[in-house]
């Protein structure tokens, strides 16, 4: 797309003030604030209302400024080489004496960190003199945002300045691994589990129901539109809007469907808008048919287990 580099400018400028900004990468859209200040970083939970003990990703522009703040081991290494820049962040060690606000880790040992793909974001933290916290661009526990259309939708005068990239070209999260002792995927995402242990050459366990936090993307309730989810469904109540992988030649208002002929990837990419407008028609619940749990319909299943829960909260 075409870069305009007067709103890169403007976002560098709020950036040093201190302030949060949205800004555009391939996954989705994040709020991003000054990684070394503890003052942004607290607008940063403050403006997502983020429970404290769910840590912030990192975005990094290479490995090189990384070395200034986390220990790089050779898994690291093997997997930035492959996919970076890209949708997958990293749980490295962080070292005593980085820079990096506490306020991020919640006083942990451990950092997020991730080299965003989008060119805008990569044009940005070029020019900055510091790395960008910046999780989901989205309330907590909420859908995620895919366009700046969604990020004002959410947080309206609230938020000072959205950077416009575009549609987010991955439209899930990234998929997080961590490298701290053995390699274990924390969230499933925009890159599969399978390119990871092709990468490494090691069996990489999946652990996205821990006891503990200890990366973001790990708590129960997540991803949701705020109306109820049913999976698994094969029959559509009276007023509920019902999703589908694959596209039928049923004409139905109420029908929603991900892909055209079922692809999984282009099913994750679409799953956040579906969730979206499906809630924008007043529907009063959502349907669910059965996703193929497989590849990308894994991550497409973890998106909507999470945002199922929260029937548990209404109920």
């Amino acid at each position: 797309m075409k870069m305009n580099l007067a709103n890169i400018k403007k976002a560098k400028k709020l950036l040093y003030k201190k302030e949060c900004i949205a800004i555009p990468t391939e996954t989705v859209y994040g709020l991003a604030g000054n990684a070394y200040s503890d003052q942004a970083c607290q607008k940063i939970y403050k403006l997502k209302k983020r429970p404290k003990n769910n840590p912030l990703i990192v975005h990094y522009l290479n490995a090189k400024r990384l070395k200034k703040d986390c220990y790089l081991n050779d898994d690291f290494i093997k997997l930035y080489k492959k996919f970076c820049p890209g949708p997958i962040t990293f749980i490295l060690k962080l070292k005593r004496f980085s820079k990096i606000s506490r306020v991020i880790t919640n006083k942990k040992s451990t950092l997020a960190v991730r080299f965003p793909r989008h060119s805008v974001t990569r044009k940005l933290l070029r020019i900055l003199e510091f790395p960008l916290a910046a999780p989901s661009a989205n309330p907590s526990s909420r859908i995620s945002a895919v366009t700046s259309a969604d990020v004002k939708e959410d947080f309206g005068k609230k938020i000072k300045y959205v950077l416009e990239g575009g549609k987010s070209s991955f439209g899930i999260e990234s998929t997080i691994v961590d490298l701290i002792n053995k390699p274990q995927v924390l969230r499933l995402g925009g890159l599969n589990v399978s390119s990871i242990r092709k990468t490494l050459r090691k069996k990489i366990s999946i652990n996205n129901k821990p006891s503990k936090i200890s990366s973001p993307g790990q708590f129960k309730v997540h991803y949701s539109p705020g109306l109820p989810i049913r999976l698994n469904a094969k029959n559509i109540r009276k007023d509920e809007a019902y999703i589908l992988i694959r596209k039928k030649k049923i004409n139905k208002s109420n029908y929603f469907f991900l892909s055209k002929k079922g692809n999984l990837k282009e099913a994750a990419k679409n799953l956040y808008t579906t969730l979206r407008k499906i809630k924008k028609k007043k529907f009063s619940s959502i349907a669910v048919s059965k996703i193929p749990d497989r590849g990308y319909g894994k991550t497409i299943n973890d998106r909507l287990l999470r945002a199922s829960r929260f029937n548990e909260k209404i109920t």
